[in-house]
């Protein structure tokens, strides 16, 4: 690997140095080769990719160290936070030049663990480490993961569960809450840590007349780009914290999500999310409020004398986001509805598909992939309103009349995944894996890699089915 040791030029007081615990009996889970050679790792790296996954090895030329960072959590200020349980063990180049984190999650306590004892069990760990595949695969920008071990360790959360670390890749681990945390209890070091995130991040804001307001627009326009990206698959984030979102646009720690099965918008997936603040249907208004909290941390740096306008520009770079999340939206949504984006009544006619979908609970996924497929009626038949399937059905092939219609059903396929991760494909990997059969997780990982092409050499028939429309709505534990 060729590194680029950059984070541990900042301030001292945002991390602390620590080398990470290993689990005691690591042994092997699962390795992303591919990943791995895009970072460009050596031959003996990747045969000792257990060790460096579980911790045992790290990187003689960079400390590993735990960032330290605040937020607010379901919309209440959390106060210090920080990694409670990971470590940033190497920032490396990849293939394309670009500066790539990897973080050991499980490592052991930090300063930053507060109640928690810094591990992390392997149901999460498998969850976080096939996410992150899949919405890559997707085309979502994401974090990642060379790879996971579990162990012999037992580690106590409702029950004793087997300890497990993930070696995860991002393009940055830098979130909103940083900046929190730097306003409440270092604000000294609130302009040079600014300065060093655009020019690692976002150097083209260096040639701005106003290089601040610059990077506050373009971490807008990432976000708002992101949470579309998410509503297309009918991603839920599930815990969009100010401390789980980071200022590159790309998801990062996945706790309680889901996809989307039976299109229920306002599904809870977070066992913890009582009032139901971070459902699909409210990502992107949360993001908005999350950024709204965000431009706040850059108010002191305002040029003197002038707070004021300084802060009246801010809050004009947030008007940028609604136009750049319904940009990104309509354009993705007529893509996979397989109508002209540039057509006035596209977007009406997609919401009324998606109407039908929510009213019928039909499968999110696989009614995208009936329509590409010209399967009209098996939509059709599993329709409560069957007049409003046929006005939707004859709007829709009205706007598509005259149009490149093979050129449209091409951008269909490649818009419109056959697979997804389905809560019940990935508990059967845990199950499994808790058996020491990782058999399922590498199936899975072959399967998602490849989400936009049918598979029928991988598939199970329970891949491209959601739960019975009268079962229980799954929410899943925060305890990982």
């Amino acid at each position: 690997m060729h590194l680029n040791s950059r984070y541990p030029q900042l301030n001292s007081k945002l991390y602390h140095h620590q080398m990470p615990s290993p689990l005691k009996g690591a042994k092997a889970g699962h390795f992303n080769e591919t990943l791995a050679d895009e970072l460009q790792w050596s031959n003996e790296e990747k045969q000792n990719w257990v060790a460096l996954c579980s911790g045992q090895q790290t990187f003689s030329s960079f400390q590993p160290l735990a960032m330290a960072y605040a937020g607010h959590q379901f919309g209440h200020w959390a106060g210090a936070l920080g990694d409670g349980r990971g470590l940033l063990i190497a920032q490396v180049f990849n293939t394309k030049k670009q500066t790539i984190d990897l973080h050991l999650k499980g490592a052991g306590e930090t300063p930053y663990s507060r109640m928690g004892d810094g591990r992390a069990v392997l149901r999460s760990v498998i969850r976080e480490y096939l996410a992150g595949h899949a919405l890559n695969a997707l085309g979502v920008p994401s974090s990642n993961a060379v790879g996971f071990t579990s162990s012999l360790q037992g580690v106590q959360r409702e029950k004793l569960e087997p300890g497990a670390m993930l070696l995860r890749s991002a393009d940055s681990h830098i979130r909103l809450g940083h900046f929190e945390w730097i306003n409440q209890y270092a604000p000294d070091l609130l302009s040079d840590f600014t300065q060093h995130c655009i020019s690692w991040h976002y150097p083209e804001c260096l040639e701005e007349s106003t290089p601040i307001l610059a990077f506050a627009k373009a971490v807008i326009q990432k976000t708002a780009t992101l949470v579309a990206h998410w509503q297309l698959v009918g991603f839920a984030h599930g815990v969009m914290n100010t401390d789980n979102l980071n200022i590159t646009g790309s998801t990062l720690d996945f706790g309680p999500y889901g996809f989307l099965e039976r299109f229920r918008p306002n599904w809870i997936n977070n066992h913890s999310d009582h009032q139901g603040r971070y459902t699909y249907e409210k990502q992107p208004s949360i993001a908005h409020w999350n950024l709204w909290v965000w431009l706040n941390q850059l108010i002191p740096l305002a040029p003197e004398g002038n707070k004021e306008k300084f802060k009246a520009e801010l809050a004009e770079c947030l008007k940028i986001f609604e136009p750049t999340f319904l940009e990104a939206y309509k354009k993705g949504l007529a893509h996979k509805m397989g109508l002209p984006t540039f057509h006035k009544d596209s977007f009406e006619c997609s919401l009324d598909f998606l109407r039908i979908l929510q009213q019928a609970q039909l499968d999110y996924t696989q009614s995208f992939i009936a329509l590409q497929e010209h399967r009209y009626r098996d939509i059709r038949d599993e329709c409560i309103d069957i007049t409003s399937f046929d006005l939707f059905l004859n709007k829709y092939h009205q706007i598509r009349e005259h149009q490149d219609t093979e050129l449209l059903d091409q951008t269909m396929q490649q818009h419109n995944p056959h697979y997804i991760l389905r809560n019940h494909m990935a508990q059967d990997a845990i199950e499994a894996a808790e058996r020491d059969d990782f058999s399922e997780v590498d199936r899975l990982f072959k399967l998602l890699a490849k989400p936009f092409t049918k598979q029928p050499h991988l598939e199970k028939t329970s891949d491209l089915t959601p739960p019975a429309s009268d079962a229980p709505e799954i929410s899943i534990s925060c305890s990982s």
